[in-house]
């Protein structure tokens, strides 16, 4: 899931949009873009459409995770499943090559449900799960990201075109705008179980230790028998908001429908701040966002297929039959 901003090539944006397309177009229906809310079976095991995004460099998971103020990486990743509310998360890695798999073993392996830092890397080695060299991680586009933030004197989500004039970090709906993105996706099945993942490197210029919404259940993640949601844009934001159990209360509670819910909350974010992706049980789909655009797709069991960056298809979406 990517938050956008109009000076970004649009040549970027093709290109992203066509690997989408092609993963929409593929005989595998696990094989999905974050910001995939998608009606088809769940999977056993780990979420394959995040781990290739996670190997992806273009994308602010795993391989493309973005640097901390010291010029290293510290990911995070987290999976739910809805029908039984099992759950695991980690945050702090930086060996791991697929963030999305280590929390998958916490959820499985462990009597807890959320491992990071040290621990986290630790029980990485102990259950065999591929670990590359820290330097694996760090790519030139995020040394140039991390360079650029430091000269604007701010923490920034992903890629932020570069500021004229210092501006607080938290004032303007302009920091939320950014191009590559958190990696994630929600998933309902024919019997109706629902599940979320989702995967990322956080924040460009961030301190060491600094954790965002998307380890955290009931914000950056989140699933229980009515929906799963996956959420990107301003952690501390997010985390504030309670972004994914807001949602599903609203319609646990208040009797809302997914898009009334999801859009209540992403409208009562701070502007540029917040985006997700929901599915409700009964397979309809939302993909929310308060931002200028939002990388996103949605692929249904009866073969509907959507692809979007904007808010409109006069804006430049692609619906596909």
């Amino acid at each position: 899931m990517e938050f956008m901003n109009l000076s970004f090539p649009k040549a970027k944006y093709l290109m992203k949009l066509d690997i989408a397309l092609q993963l929409v177009a593929g005989a595998d229906p696990a094989s999905f873009f974050q910001g995939w809310a998608f009606a088809h079976p769940w999977y056993n095991g780990d979420p394959p459409m995040v781990r290739e995004l996670e190997n992806c460099p273009h994308f602010n998971a795993g391989r493309g995770s973005v640097l901390t103020a010291n010029a290293t990486v510290e990911m995070e990743a987290c999976i739910m499943d809805g029908n039984t509310k099992r759950c695991g998360a980690v945050s702090g890695l930086s060996t791991v090559v697929n963030a999305i798999s280590l929390a998958r073993l916490v959820m499985e392996k462990t009597p807890h449900i959320y491992l990071a830092f040290d621990g986290a890397e630790s029980f990485a080695r102990e259950q065999g799960v591929e670990t590359r060299e820290a330097s694996h991680f760090i790519t030139p586009e995020n040394i140039e990201r991390l360079t650029q933030a430091k000269a604007a004197n701010r923490v920034q989500i992903d890629y932020t075109q570069p500021a004229l004039e210092k501006t607080p970090q938290d004032s303007s709906s302009s920091i939320g705008d950014s191009q590559i993105g958190t990696v994630g996706c929600v998933a309902v099945d024919g019997n109706g179980n629902l599940a979320a993942a989702t995967s990322t490197g956080g924040l460009v210029n961030k301190m060491i230790g600094r954790i965002g919404d998307t380890p955290i259940i009931g914000a950056g993640t989140y699933a229980n028998f009515l929906c799963a949601i996956s959420a990107t844009g301003k952690g501390e934001a997010i985390i504030r908001a309670t972004v994914g159990r807001d949602v599903a209360a609203l319609i646990e509670y208040k009797g809302l429908s997914l898009k009334d819910a999801a859009d209540y909350v992403v409208e009562n974010s701070p502007k540029g701040t917040t985006g997700l992706v929901a599915v409700s049980v009964t397979g309809e789909v939302v993909m929310a966002f308060n931002t200028t655009g939002m990388f996103r797709a949605c692929a249904k069991e009866d073969g509907t297929s959507e692809i979007a960056i904007w808010d409109s298809i006069e804006n430049g979406d692609l619906l596909l039959p």
